[in-house]
């Protein structure tokens, strides 16, 4: 049974950075692609950043040179850093499993705040 964990939310202020970490178990990590998404109050789910089994990268308009998604596949797992955030950020962030994604993490909530 694949697991997907979610770590490193929390409340930064404008400008600021997090790491989230996205922990696998169950499942053949490396031979996937993985991805974040994040939903804000209100909205719907959006696609944040994708990385696939031979590290081809992609991101979002809205966080390009913003964020970096890297894996470590002797963790099994996969990270977000977040540099120079603002409000528009603030939303539960969720690691994905395949494309499409298949297999969903429980999400961790990111609010940037002063």
């Amino acid at each position: 049974q694949v697991q997907l964990v979610e770590s490193g939310g929390g409340l930064v202020q404008p400008g600021g950075s997090l790491r989230l970490s996205c922990a696998a178990s169950g499942t053949i990590f490396s031979t996937y692609t993985m991805g974040w998404y994040r939903q804000a109050p209100g909205k719907q789910r959006e696609w944040v950043a994708t990385i696939t089994s031979i590290r081809k990268t992609n991101y979002a308009d809205s966080v390009k040179g913003r964020f970096t998604i890297s894996r470590d596949n002797a963790k099994n797992t996969v990270y977000l850093q977040m540099n120079s955030l603002n409000a528009e950020d603030t939303a539960v962030y969720y690691c994905s499993q395949g494309y499409p994604p298949r297999y969903w993490g429980q999400g961790t909530q990111v609010t940037v705040s002063s």
